[in-house]
């Protein structure tokens, strides 16, 4: 009997010393939180995405307030509108950040690449991009098995099961960066839109040379220079045998698109060449 009411009793002032402590331990190191590391994370879209740079919101929100500013700090998914928010939560002035959109570096439906063999694996674009090249000569081109698709979380890229060409709504994508982290082929670039939610760029990403380019696929970009050439503003770069627009230097002026004769530039919300 009373060996039972030692053991309790011994067990009883055990565990009240090993709270006790803990209760000591929390008090020492317990550090006060910024209530303001709150306020902008329940001010924010909380999708966690990463387009921030950040692992979540949390982070961002943590970060916003260790640096007391907004410098290279943007929510792509809640805009100027959030950011307006955060800023007023800091008590610093806004600043308006250029929008963005995510685009997909390849154009070529079926029509334009020769299926030259049939893939029979998995329809993921990783374990494709891990095994083979793809259904035409193109080993850079878009799969279109849609794991960009999967990524978004605001439902912004569409597949289109005819052509097989993914599509990114402008109006629905945040430039999270979701889907460009998911493609296995980098094909896909987020860039700035301009006035009117006009811009301009290229539509492929084979590094290969012109007559190889254009017999896998008609939409290549065939690294002719002629689009560097009647470009003005010197925005227009080729490297590895691919044209690149720098989206600050263009000022949209459509002579590259004019001049290019494989059709790889792409000039968005404009109205259609007469050619």
């Amino acid at each position: 009997m009373y060996t039972i009411l030692y053991t309790i009793l011994l067990l009883g002032g055990v565990g009240a010393f090993a709270a006790l402590a803990l209760f000591l331990t929390a008090k020492q190191f317990h550090v006060q939180e910024d209530s303001r590391i709150g306020d902008i994370e329940a001010t924010l879209p909380n999708a966690n995405c990463g387009g921030c740079g950040y692992a979540g919101c949390r982070q961002f929100a943590e970060a916003c307030v260790s640096a007391g500013n907004l410098e290279n700090k943007r929510c792509p998914v809640g805009g100027d509108a959030v950011m307006s928010q955060v800023a007023g939560i800091l008590g610093i002035e806004a600043t308006s950040g250029s929008p963005q959109v995510a685009v997909i570096r390849c154009a070529a439906d079926c029509a334009k690449r020769p299926t030259t063999n049939t893939y029979d694996g998995a329809k993921n674009c990783k374990i494709a991009n891990a095994l083979y090249i793809g259904e035409s000569d193109c080993p850079y081109g878009c799969f279109g098995y849609g794991d960009c698709k999967d990524s978004c979380q605001f439902g912004a890229i569409s597949i289109d099961p005819e052509t097989g060409i993914v599509s990114v709504d402008p109006e629905k994508c945040t430039a999270c960066g979701a889907c460009a982290k998911a493609c296995p082929r980098h094909l896909i670039e987020i860039r700035h839109k301009g006035p009117k939610n006009r811009f301009v760029y290229v539509a492929c990403s084979n590094k290969d040379k012109g007559a190889v380019a254009r017999k896998a696929c008609e939409a290549a970009c065939i690294g002719c220079t002629k689009c560097q050439k009647v470009c003005e503003w010197d925005a227009i770069t080729i490297e590895n045998n691919l044209a690149h627009i720098d989206g600050d230097k263009c000022r949209m002026c459509r002579k590259c698109e004019q001049g290019c004769p494989t059709k790889a530039i792409h000039a968005v919300n404009f109205k259609p060449l007469e050619r």
